[in-house]
């Protein structure tokens, strides 16, 4: 199994023997030593899992996966903590977390434990194809949470991607704003501000810019469709 992997682990000598197993396992790591680093780094960085110690600086573990899971952030999460009690387990979960390893642990029960949670995570080989929505050159990866337009990558944040997501699940139809704060945000109330334009003008600067033909496309007074128009 492969993969890429956020290592948020403050203790050096941990990350290291972790990044180097996992290595050899065939996975790719990316490590960082604070909450809000990694907090950045999940919300920018393409991942197909994160490894979250529960005692960080600047931001503990489970305040950290609470607020990646509250920008819209799905990355499977395994918690590793030296608190080990059946109410610790259950607060990390309630959390966001996908699954809790109690410290000092065995290298075979993590890596076990990070592949269960992948396969749990990614569907199988008949399904692949399904993970991928295409509107014209711009496809989008559900499986590995990446968009591409005529091959090159599109780095998004979380948010970013849950929007183009579900504008591509709705393509050649038009989105309104109540829809996409419904589907993309969560709410279910007009929040007064902007957020949705923002979030939008900045999706079409990384999927058109550059590119010939525009796929991101204002409806005057209705909302907004990703669309292949000639």
């Amino acid at each position: 199994m492969s993969g890429k992997l956020l290592l948020i682990e403050d203790d050096d000598a941990t990350a290291a023997y972790m990044a180097k197993g996992l290595k050899e396992a065939g996975f790719v790591t990316e490590h960082c030593d604070n909450g809000r680093d990694g907090l950045k780094l999940a919300g920018e960085g393409v991942f197909d899992l994160m490894i979250v110690d529960r005692m960080l600086p600047g931001m503990d573990g489970l305040s950290m996966i609470g607020a990646a899971r509250d920008s819209g952030n799905r990355i499977p999460a395994l918690v590793l903590s030296a608190l080990g009690t059946v109410d610790d387990r259950v607060d990390g979960l309630q959390a966001g977390a996908d699954d809790y390893l109690t410290k000092p642990f065995s290298f075979t029960e993590l890596l076990a434990r990070v592949e269960a949670l992948l396969r749990r995570a990614r569907p199988d080989d008949e399904a692949t194809e399904q993970a991928k929505l295409r509107v014209g050159d711009l496809e989008v990866d559900l499986r590995a949470r990446r968009a591409t337009r005529q091959g090159c990558m599109i780095t998004l944040g979380a948010r970013e991607f849950s929007l183009l997501e579900y504008l591509a699940r709705n393509a050649e139809q038009v989105v309104t704003r109540t829809m996409m704060l419904e589907k993309v945000w969560n709410y279910h109330f007009d929040p007064g501000s902007n957020v949705v334009d923002v979030h939008i003008a900045r999706l079409r600067r990384k999927i058109d810019d550059g590119f010939e033909q525009p796929l991101l496309h204002t409806v005057r007074g209705a909302g907004y469709m990703l669309s292949v128009q000639n």
